[in-house]
């Protein structure tokens, strides 16, 4: 049944069981996007809810919760205006949950569930409700669960709501977030595609639904299903013109694909929205240093080398006095980021903390001890590995690395100082063991986890030790995980002009002018490129 229809039928019948309903009309947030969502709430409730369903689709849970909110004081019985305001507890994506806040807020629908169903006007809100009464552990079932197995009750609980209605949009569209949220810790692609299936109805029949756009490109967030994407992301960054995630969350297609000119685009206009929210805090927020990160990589990728001397000297002076928890570790990815792919290992010291700053991201300590080795001083490079740790609990997700992952860093210096000590053996050995363990975790998006993408670390090493040959296969397979990556390119560049591979010479040449069509003079890559000497 068409969903117009559906909406009309629903209408009927409840008009004859003197409940009245209301929709929600496509253009009310034109900044916002587009969502059609039936409830019973109070027709001058309407603008506030739906802007708090726009916004809550673009993860943007601090407005939506304030305009659920508004709605609540326009309607104290609007019971989706309370379900809405819960659902702002919950970051499915991000693994983040504040499950007493969100059972405050339903609890204010009544004492008990039960006083709450009693309440609840219609079926479907009341199905809309129950679920979230799962997700939050407020029924028998889920009361003594952990937060991601209750995900996977709430994902279940959502597939019934969705087949209870199969027309209602929002129904589907939520049952596909919690597919994502479900397989979010550990990205497998069947999970992924599956959402996408559930979803994209959703994207067919509202091309300006924000929830539909903003979860398939989640759902194609690979560099192998990113070009699926493509559409969303184009169409994303002008549904919501407003939501600063939305303007960055574009930017998770474009760095799969290596389209680095998009990428920094969508994490400028993403940074400018973040940083005019109320007084300026916006900029510190811990939103502004994600794009802010993100836009320092892809400045790096494009040789935007004056551009990115300057997020860096801004982020420096930021943690110089007073810096927040996550920030000094922002810094020491930014940091490794930096030296890591423009390559100037002499000024690791130039670009240290300031005084009394410490930094807990194992980022940091790997780029200085990958620096001291690159210059050949050994002693303090072991220092440095000693140094590597696991840690940054209070930066996001994307600066923490797992044990694992330390492990990666640690190889990769300890086949550095083999190398240094002459032994060439064991550090192949040592780089074939780091990128053979990285290729086997899991997926992760947005800009290498491992500052030095391990493979392309063996690559260079195979190179400077004269097997070209498989040293240019190892850099085509790290460009299948890293499109477009500069620092790659310029290495399959290299081994192929050596084994005279000529059809690469030309793909590499050709993807290289495109990426550093603005790059500056004294970009180090440009500079190799354009065989000048250092």
């Amino acid at each position: 049944m068409h969903y117009s229809r559906y909406r009309f039928y629903i209408a009927l019948v409840l008009s004859l069981a003197t409940i009245s309903w209301n929709t929600v009309s496509l253009a009310q947030a034109p900044t916002l996007g587009s969502v059609d969502f039936p409830n019973s709430g109070a027709k001058a409730a309407q603008a506030d809810f739906v802007k708090g369903i726009l916004y809550l689709h673009s993860f943007e849970y601090a407005p939506a919760r304030t305009a659920f909110k508004k709605a609540q004081m326009i309607d104290p019985n609007f019971t989706m205006a309370y379900w809405g305001e819960a659902m702002t507890y919950h970051h499915s994506l991000w693994r983040v949950q504040d499950q007493p806040a969100a059972q405050d807020v339903l609890r204010r629908l009544g004492r008990t569930t039960s006083d709450e169903a009693a309440k609840i006007p219609t079926q479907r809100e009341k199905d809309y409700v129950h679920a979230l009464e799962i997700l939050f552990g407020m029924t028998e079932a889920t009361a003594n669960l952990g937060k991601l197995e209750r995900d996977v009750h709430y994902r279940d609980a959502m597939k019934q709501v969705h087949l209870s209605y199969p027309d209602d949009l929002e129904a589907r569209a939520f049952y596909g977030l919690s597919i994502l949220g479900v397989g979010s810790a550990n990205r497998e692609y069947a999970s992924y595609m599956r959402a996408a299936a559930v979803i994209t109805p959703v994207w067919d029949a509202n091309r300006t639904h924000p929830g539909a756009a903003h979860y398939l490109i989640h759902s194609y967030d690979d560099p192998v299903h990113a070009i699926l994407g493509l559409p969303m992301a184009r169409a994303y960054e002008k549904i919501a013109v407003d939501a600063a995630h939305a303007q960055h969350m574009t930017s998770h297609i474009y760095v799969a694909l290596g389209y680095w000119d998009d990428m920094t685009a969508a994490n400028t206009t993403a940074l400018k929205v973040e940083s005019a929210k109320t007084s300026g805090e916006g900029a510190r927020s811990r939103e502004a240093w994600h794009h802010r990160y993100w836009l320092h990589y892809g400045r790096l990728q494009q040789g935007r080398l004056d551009d990115a001397r300057k997020m860096l000297l801004w982020a420096r002076n930021r943690i110089d006095s007073n810096p927040l928890p996550r920030e000094p570790e922002y810094y020491g990815a930014m940091y490794a980021r930096y030296l890591i792919d423009t390559e100037l290992w002499a000024e690791a010291d130039e670009w240290l903390t300031p005084d009394g700053v410490d930094v807990t991201a194992p980022h940091y300590a790997f780029a200085q001890a990958y620096a001291a080795a690159k210059l050949g001083n050994t002693g303090e490079a072991r220092s440095h590995l000693a140094e590597i740790s696991k840690g940054g609990t209070n930066a996001n997700p994307e600066i923490i690395l797992s044990e694992q992952e330390v492990d990666i860093l640690k190889l990769q210096i300890r086949s550095l100082i083999a190398l240094n000590d002459g032994d060439s053996e064991n550090a192949i050995a040592l780089a074939r063991r780091a990128a053979r363990i990285q290729s086997s975790t899991a997926f992760r998006y947005g800009p290498p986890r491992i500052s030095k993408p391990s493979s392309e670390f063996l690559a260079e090493l195979l190179l400077n030790l004269g097997n070209a040959k498989e040293a240019s296969e190892v850099f085509i397979d790290q460009l299948s995980r890293s499109q477009l990556r500069s620092n790659a390119l310029i290495g399959l560049l290299r081994s192929s002009t050596v084994i005279g591979d000529e059809a690469s010479i030309k793909e590499s040449t050709e993807s290289l002018k495109n990426i550093w069509h603005g790059a500056d003079r004294d970009f180090p890559l440009l500079v190799d490129f354009t065989g000048s000497e250092r």
